[in-house]
């Protein structure tokens, strides 16, 4: 490191942060700012937009998708890689990325970093994409289809007492 250190650098306490202490958090602005210029879905509007060829995207982590299931029809992209999968400039991209037309609904698991990716697709050019408001537990809760785990929650899996 170059320079003299600050306190917090040092591994002191940081100092408080006044900003949090006002109003909605950071993330919280970021996420009303962001969700202005997306036409988020609910879940039946999302099935009826899969129905109309509409692409939903799971991003949840695979520990979600085995304890909770899949949404039908879904293409499953982890958080992580999903701009490299979507943008159908990239060389990486799934075959599912077929232009930047293309109506993409993100879908997380209720709501949050879905409407965050569906921006950075916006910025990439896809223009249509948007995301599911309240995330795969929404679709859930509306009774839509969801395809059962291909593994049981490690809370269901027998052990050496059952």
């Amino acid at each position: 490191m170059t320079g003299t250190p600050r306190p917090h650098d040092a591994g002191g306490p940081h100092p408080p942060d006044t900003a949090a202490q006002k109003g909605p958090s950071r993330i919280d602005a970021l996420l009303d700012s962001v969700r202005t210029d997306l036409e988020r879905l609910t879940p039946q509007a999302a099935a009826h937009a899969q129905q109309k060829g509409a692409l939903l995207v799971d991003i949840r982590y695979a520990a979600l998708r085995d304890g909770d299931g899949t949404l039908p029809g879904a293409l499953v992209v982890e958080r992580n890689e999903l701009e490299w999968r979507l943008d159908p400039t990239c060389p990486h991209r799934s075959p599912e990325a077929t232009g930047s037309d293309l109506h993409v609904v993100v879908v997380c698991n209720e709501g949050y970093a879905s409407s965050l990716a569906a921006r950075s697709l916006r910025e990439l050019g896809l223009h249509r994409a948007t995301d599911l408001a309240g995330g795969f537990q929404a679709w859930r809760d509306a009774g839509l289809p969801v395809t059962p785990p291909v593994h049981p929650p490690e809370s269901s899996r027998p052990t050496l007492d059952t």
